[in-house]
């Protein structure tokens, strides 16, 4: 309850800047929750569909890993459904590569997507904060310049009460904010870089598994035929 009154005399004494802050805090809150579950998902999606693909992959059974992939949603899969599409055709582990270079393009963006979002609304709410500051001292000084001697002080105690409750709120909102934006940047660079690591294991068993069944064997040569000295 203490706390809850607090919170109402501080939007009293802080003045209609306030307000906004607050909305800007509540936006950016709403989008590092979401971006924080949807990350969440992710990784966990990722780590279990390969956990199911390993054996696939190092067993050889493309055919499998081609339907367990497209049975998911996970962002890895998208990268190695990429790759797995230019198996057949692929002739250099390049074109490989290539391909899923092209599933990554599709993925990164849906990964960062309205994280860079926190940053801005980060300054946007300190840069408020300052806004109501320098409003609330220009009201202290235009209130004590035109006030009676008596009431000077309860004016400017007032004015200066909302300048301060200003560049405290825009303070806390930049401070969060940019916080979670470099919390979700963490969580966002370790999952590329995971789904990066894949790429690289995908294709060192592709690679592997096709160099192990070795060339064809060569075609007998017709009978008569003397063979040619190097």
């Amino acid at each position: 309850m203490e706390l809850y009154t607090f919170f109402v005399n501080f939007f009293r004494q802080g003045g209609v800047f306030l307000y906004p802050i607050a909305l800007v805090f509540a936006v950016g809150v709403a989008i590092a929750i979401e971006r924080f579950i949807y990350l969440t998902k992710e990784t966990i999606g990722n780590r279990s569909l390969w956990d199911d693909l390993v054996p696939y992959l190092q067993s050889g059974n493309f055919k499998a890993a081609v339907a367990r992939i497209s049975d998911s949603s996970a962002s890895i899969g998208t990268v190695l459904k990429y790759g797995m599409a230019r198996i057949q055709s692929a002739r250099r582990r390049d074109d490989i590569e290539k391909a899923m270079e092209e599933g990554m393009l599709e993925i990164i963006p849906r990964l960062e997507k309205r994280t860079h979002y926190l940053s801005t609304l980060a300054n946007v709410g300190m840069l408020m904060g300052l806004l109501g500051t320098v409003i609330g001292l220009i009201s202290a000084f235009a209130a004590v310049a035109t006030a009676n001697p008596a009431e000077k002080a309860s004016l400017l105690a007032a004015s200066i009460s909302v300048a301060m409750n200003n560049t405290a709120s825009g303070l806390v909102v930049a401070i969060t904010l940019l916080l979670a934006n470099m919390f979700l940047e963490t969580k966002t660079t370790r999952l590329i870089d995971s789904l990066e690591i894949a790429s690289v294991k995908f294709l060192n068993a592709v690679t592997e598994r096709t160099a192990g069944e070795g060339p064809a064997p060569a075609t007998p040569a017709p009978r008569g035929a003397s063979p040619r000295m190097a």
